[in-house]
């Protein structure tokens, strides 16, 4: 199980991070300021850092820079409201592995983190990395999904919605929990874009394969 040590301030965005990657299995540590972040990365075993650059006490590039400077070879990606190509070019130049700016899709970072990962350590097998809900196949690392033995061709917003609803085989999923994995902790609750993509899904899966669960949200079956 991979730990994750999460430098962020911002009490809505932490909690928003370490709900979304327990339910994908992952274990996390939260940290508010810029020294806790450096102590914890150079004296603790973790297998990636997610670093805010507006951290209260010291800039996220300084902690960045220390741990680099330090030869920590702990995996980093900077999760951040600066936008400025100069930060960016600051980030990769000193150390980071990735740059995300704020707002931020949860399944965006979430596969970013796997690239990270896997070039970390090479999986034990290649069961690993699939997902199989009944007749449905999805290969995390080749992005590929299968249902039966046909192959399934989705856009990349189609494959990260279907990962998320088969990582909870007949569980409901409501609407927002939904928005928020996919299009952002930030995106407009009123939308009905939700709606849309499941539609998109069922034209390519099978009618079948998704509940609507009225009122509340959807569901995938096993079947």
């Amino acid at each position: 199980m991979n730990r994750i040590l999460i430098a962020e301030d911002n009490p809505r965005i932490t909690a928003f991070l370490e709900t979304g990657l327990k339910e994908h299995g992952f274990t996390t540590a939260i940290v508010g300021t810029g020294q806790e972040a450096t102590e914890l990365a150079l004296n603790e075993n973790f297998d990636l850092l997610i670093l805010d650059l507006g951290l209260p006490d010291r800039d996220g590039l300084d902690v960045l820079f220390e741990l680099r400077g330090q030869g920590e070879s702990l995996p980093i990606i900077v999760l951040t409201a600066r936008d400025a190509l100069d930060d960016t070019i600051a980030g990769l130049e000193g150390g980071a592995d990735d740059y995300m700016t704020k707002p931020f899709r949860f399944e965006e970072l979430l596969a970013r983190m796997r690239v990270q990962l896997r070039n970390r350590q090479v999986p034990s097998s290649k069961q690993d990395t699939i997902l199989t809900v009944g007749r449905a196949k999805l290969d995390l690392l080749s992005r590929q999904v299968w249902v039966g033995e046909r192959s399934i061709e989705l856009s990349a917003r189609e494959f990260l919605l279907l990962e998320v609803l088969m990582r909870h085989p007949k569980q409901v999923m409501t609407r927002e929990q939904l928005l928020a994995r996919i299009w952002g902790y930030d995106y407009d609750p009123g939308t009905n874009i939700v709606n849309v993509y499941v539609g998109y899904l069922r034209r390519k899966l099978g009618e079948n394969m998704i509940e609507t669960v009225r009122g509340i949200g959807y569901r995938f079956q096993a079947q």
